[in-house]
């Protein structure tokens, strides 16, 4: 278990923000290929929007499971309230102190760290297959990353049957929950119109204020469902209400609310605007409505997957998983379009935070974890 440990505090050491590789995918493609796994790196975009990305397969056959992760991280903020500096790795009473600790450089070597065991307990499969498909693009704007490196698997035969992604998703103990879904993101910007005047003669202007401040009461309280089994309910959140006046004596001649969506299964992106369309519309006749879906909602059914994923989990930690949809995206959103795809990673309690950690005992679990459901799912 050690392993796992000495591969975590490499890749730290390697500062891999975004898009930024700093060479972790390198480190850690030497170690897959020096356990038989053949790597392929796969580069995407250009200039300054390039993006590293790495995947990995020992075994030709099915089945097949991937794990899916990233090896960019976000900025550190100011270095100096570091207790031990973002890429200086240091273990103090047990936890292990580093950017990308838990998010998640630690989940990527656990992996790698398991299947590299297993491989060496019981060879490289003979019927199934193990791979690794990992990003530096995860933090970011996530176009030259997962989703082109899956179009590569589908154009060269490398779409697996299951996929795990090792997002920080346990809230306080490694194995709190398992998500097997997301909840999609709608962000919008929508100003309502009016007519610039002075203060002093309103009668010929047109305040879109009170209007503006009518539609924003009526988004923010707006029930759109109450959620379902597996779900919370959606939840649009206002952001940013702008009218960039600079004077006091001026009616402005528009005025902006910025808001997102996280919507669940019940809805989709075209619904969910239509519906605000019909909310702001009877407030105000005068608006443009911008619109863009970040992520799609989407729902991995319980079943064969997740219960071999649950039933390794509880072996180790003797907690079985609450399946959950909780949290922001993540790059499950594209991989579910072509796998089953469930997550399950280390503690999310100190994710892009000043002195990021995680525990070595949970990272040596994790590892565990991982060589567990490989085992579990190959012996089936």
């Amino acid at each position: 278990m050690n392993d796992v440990i000495k591969i975590t505090q490499d890749l730290i050491r390697c500062p891999s923000v975004t898009p930024k590789d700093e060479g972790a995918q390198e480190l850690l493609a030497a170690l897959l290929s020096d356990a038989g796994f053949e790597c392929h790196h796969l580069p995407f975009g250009e200039g300054e929007e390039r993006v590293p990305n790495l995947f990995a397969r020992i075994g030709a056959s099915g089945p097949h499971i991937c794990y899916a992760g990233h090896t960019d991280v976000v900025p550190p903020g100011d270095e100096s309230k570091w207790t031990y500096g973002p890429f200086n790795p240091e273990i103090k009473d047990g936890i292990l102190y580093g950017r990308g600790a838990s998010d998640m450089k630690g989940s990527v070597a656990a992996f790698a760290a398991g299947a590299i065991a297993h491989v060496n307990k019981n060879g490289a499969p003979e019927n199934g297959s193990i791979s690794l498909l990992i990003t530096g693009d995860e933090e970011g704007v996530a176009i030259n990353g997962t989703a082109k490196v899956l179009e590569w698997m589908d154009e060269n035969g490398h779409i697996p049957d299951v996929s795990i992604v090792g997002e920080p998703s346990n809230p306080d103990q490694l194995g709190d929950e398992l998500k097997i879904g997301r909840r999609g993101s709608l962000t919008c910007v929508v100003e309502v119109r009016g007519r610039q005047g002075h203060v002093a003669y309103p009668e010929r202007a047109d305040n879109p204020m009170p209007r503006l401040a009518r539609v924003a009461a009526a988004l923010s309280d707006y029930e759109f469902d109450t959620g379902n089994a597996y779900f919370p309910p959606t939840n649009l959140e206002i952001t940013s209400i702008d009218v960039g006046n600079p004077t006091e004596n001026v009616i402005p001649n528009a005025g902006t609310i910025h808001f997102n969506i996280r919507f669940n299964d019940i809805w989709d992106s075209d619904g969910l605007v239509a519906k605000l369309h019909e909310i702001i519309a009877g407030l105000s006749d005068d608006y443009q409505l911008d619109t863009r879906c970040g992520a799609v909602s989407f729902l991995t059914q319980p079943g064969a997957w997740s219960d071999v994923v649950s039933s390794a989990v509880e072996e180790i930690t003797g907690r079985k998983p609450e399946l959950s949809t909780k949290g922001g995206t993540s790059d499950a959103r594209f991989i579910q379009a072509y796998s089953p795809v469930v997550e399950f990673g280390p503690i999310n309690n100190s994710i892009h935070q000043i002195d990021e950690h995680a525990k070595v005992e949970d990272l040596e679990n994790l590892t565990v974890i991982y060589e567990r459901i490989i085992e579990l799912y190959l012996a089936q």
